[in-house]
């Protein structure tokens, strides 16, 4: 029986292919799938896993299982081939190119995730101690994205997402960073593997972003490698362009009917947000909370893609 928050039978037989295998004789992997099912309801619950229900087996496994699979990119790998698959042109859910016509567009945006108190406790992370390990507290805040804002102790997500509401790629940093100086590096890190030879695609044909996005650098990016950009600009520049006069240059181009589409990525957030482990987070370690990410966008991408046999009467 499939309880809440699971794998389906469809879903399970999907992702199985791509999973570790036992190897030499001595310490075998528990159930794939049982572990898998305590991660999610770990993810989706935001529960303790010491209090995980007996039926995913022991905690400590589930954390192990979810630690190493961070850190080596399996749950990388499960995301990635859902990726391949969309954009060669599965009629379940293609990028963007799947119609010749269509222009592969993308959205991006930023979310502030609240770090639980458990999550703060790591040697590495904001102590005084990592000064004596000669790293400054900027450093060691970067080292596991977490700082300090309005909100108390956060951090951020910065995230593209295509025009279904799924995730394609994004980065963490500390919560006091601002969106702006992160519009390159996440654009930079776009790259979505071809199911036969050829370069990955990593250059989309337009960016939608809202008014944190609008400045000089950022569009002088996107115009450098060609890609067209809806950007809302905030009310300050267009006063600033408008009072220098003809020295202040031409307004940006904005269609307000492709920007309307931007909400895609809004609406992906909230459906990332419906993981408690997600909109709070409580990993220390940045490796491990990047894992949370990756193996709840796979949970979104699999609802996407992955079609339920209907019940013959």
């Amino acid at each position: 029986m499939v309880r809440r928050h699971e794998l389906t039978n469809a879903q399970w037989r999907k992702n199985k292919p791509l999973l570790p295998g036992n190897g030499r004789p001595g310490g075998q992997w528990a159930d794939h799938r049982r572990v898998i099912n305590g991660v999610l309801f770990r993810a989706r619950t935001g529960v303790p896993r010491p209090d995980l229900p007996e039926r995913y087996g022991p905690g400590q496994t589930v954390y192990e299982r979810h630690r190493r699979w961070s850190a080596d990119g399996t749950w990388k790998a499960l995301l990635q081939e859902l990726r391949i698959e969309a954009d060669a042109g599965n009629p379940d859910g293609a990028l963007a190119r799947q119609v010749s016509r269509q222009e592969w567009a993308v959205n991006i945006d930023s979310t502030s995730c609240r770090a639980h108190q458990h999550a703060a406790g790591h040697p590495a992370s904001l102590r005084p101690a990592t000064r004596k390990r000669g790293r400054t507290r900027e450093e060691a805040e970067w080292r596991e994205a977490l700082g300090r804002s309005r909100g108390g102790l956060t951090g951020k997500v910065h995230l593209l997402s295509d025009d279904r509401a799924r995730p394609l790629h994004w980065l963490t940093s500390p919560g006091q960073r601002g969106d702006s100086p992160m519009f390159a590096p996440v654009l930079d890190g776009l790259r979505i593997p071809r199911r036969g030879p050829g370069r990955p695609r990593s250059r989309p044909d337009r960016v939608r972003g809202d008014k944190a996005y609008s400045s000089r650098d950022n569009r002088a990016y996107l115009r450098k490698r060609g890609i067209k950009a809806t950007i809302a600009q905030p009310d300050d520049q267009r006063a600033h362009r408008k009072k220098r006069g003809r020295s202040g240059g031409r307004p940006p181009a904005f269609d307000r009917a492709r920007y309307r589409r931007r909400n895609a990525v809004e609406r992906c957030v909230n459906k990332w947000k419906q993981f408690r482990a997600v909109a709070t987070r409580y990993d220390k370690r940045d490796c491990i909370f990047n894992g949370t990410l990756t193996v709840t966008a796979v949970v979104i991408w699999l609802r996407d893609t992955v079609q339920e046999p209907s019940e013959t009467p």
